[in-house]
């Protein structure tokens, strides 16, 4: 009798474990189904530097044969809360690690100018910029890599970057506070216990921020920053606009140098419609992509704060308009209803208003709410159809769907039993 208990409970317990493993394959599966279907979105919604609307396509539990998926996003016009934001990430709409100057990297919520400087030092490609004692003394040894950066997780590698700095009080990284970041030190991660999220630095940098130099058309952009080049704008200029109306921007420019595409659309002077007919034909840089922009219409008050020109002030101004006026937002003219000459002229050369890698966070729950997993893809689609550039497991990080998402899961549960 003992015996067929002893088996009855084992067998039991192994067909549990069982259970338990298919609804975590079940979960993997709906994951990667997640990433299959973000491609797709892309392919519809993203192309030509084009940014996916929310209402354009379905964010939150979507099903997949028993199992059901997420995308974690970020709402870009709010500081983050206790509620879980669903949708794709634009990359562009952060700063990129690997161009930002020493003022945006210092900028930026809880990085020190010592860790700004070492994050410069480890991404010189000069070996005496980059060399450093201080790497040698660590356990273990390293040297700093003298390259650019190929995920925002190699920062753990930089000297300085402590995880609190890193994650802050986010430490599933999902852009809600949940309640063991407003417990105190309760438990991991320590926070101030103030309802209010504050984000590690990860939350504001990428390193896969670019866009093609090139025309719709497969041709080079004109660079307006070169003076060689007017005569050849000046004749797409009167290709659109006629021959007195590009006499009349050619003379509002003038001569003088340029630093931007955006210090050039308030110089000569641009009509919102004018500027929606040339903005794809020029560019300020020689190079077949320009990286680390960062697009004005999708960066966070936090991320335009850290450009110079712009500053806390001005960063919510634009934010406050982009919400008041949505449908504005298919280029960068409207800047110019917030931002001064002299302002724009100083953030020009790091703003766009087109944005080509695109982050799919998925989480995924398998049957009956039980099993998950959580991958993190990257999407490039500079070239034109979604290839994808990085991919990580996330699910070590825990669960990052939120209270609300949890007791759901356990409602249904509970109705089923």
């Amino acid at each position: 009798m003992a015996l067929t208990v002893y088996f009855a409970g084992s067998m039991t317990s192994e067909m549990r474990a069982a259970d338990n493993r298919v609804s975590e394959v079940a979960a993997r599966q709906a994951a990667a189904a997640g990433a299959r279907y973000a491609a797709y979105l892309l392919t519809q919604y993203g192309t030509n530097g084009t940014v996916p609307r929310p209402e354009d396509y379905r964010a939150e539990e979507l099903p997949v044969g028993d199992a059901t998926f997420w995308f974690i996003g970020r709402d870009l016009n709010q500081r983050p809360t206790v509620e879980v934001i669903f949708g794709l990430v634009d990359e562009a709409s952060k700063i990129n690690a690997n161009t930002a100057p020493r003022a945006i990297l210092e900028a930026i919520p809880s990085m020190t100018p010592e860790l700004a400087d070492a994050i410069i030092r480890w991404r010189s490609r000069n070996q005496a910029d980059a060399g450093d004692s201080t790497y040698g003394r660590l356990e273990p040894a390293r040297t700093p890599k003298a390259g650019p950066f190929e995920s925002v997780d190699e920062l753990r590698l930089v000297y300085g970057a402590t995880l609190d700095i890193l994650f802050g009080e986010d430490l599933n990284r999902n852009g809600a506070m949940d309640d063991n970041e407003n417990d105190a030190d309760q438990s991991a991660p320590r926070d101030n216990q103030d309802g209010l999220l504050q984000p590690g630095i990860l939350e504001y940098l990428t390193v896969h921020s670019r866009q093609p130099n090139t025309r719709a058309n497969g041709g080079r952009r004109i660079n307006i920053t070169t003076a060689q080049n007017r005569q050849q704008l000046n004749n797409s200029l009167q290709q659109r606009f006629g021959q007195a109306r590009a006499a009349a921007i050619a003379a509002a420019v003038g001569t003088g140098p340029l630093r931007s595409v955006a210090e050039f659309m308030v110089a000569g002077r641009f009509t919102p419609e004018e500027w929606a007919q040339i903005r794809t034909e020029v560019t300020h840089s020689n190079g077949g992509t320009v990286q680390g922009l960062i697009n004005v219409n999708t960066a966070s008050e936090t991320v335009l704060a850290c450009i110079p020109g712009i500053g806390e002030e001005n960063a919510s101004a634009l934010v406050a308009y982009r919400l008041q006026n949505p449908d504005l937002l298919t280029n960068f003219a409207w800047i110019t209803q917030i931002l001064n000459r002299q302002a724009i002229t100083r953030a020009g050369p790091y703003l766009t208003d087109v944005s080509y890698q695109f982050t799919a966070d998925v989480a995924a729950v398998g049957p009956g709410g039980r099993g998950y997993a959580r991958t993190k893809t990257i999407f490039d689609l500079s070239r034109g159809n979604p290839r994808i550039i990085y991919h990580q497991d996330l699910s070590a990080y825990g669960w990052a769907l939120g209270a609300q998402v949890r007791q759901t899961l356990r409602d249904i549960k509970d109705n089923r039993t």
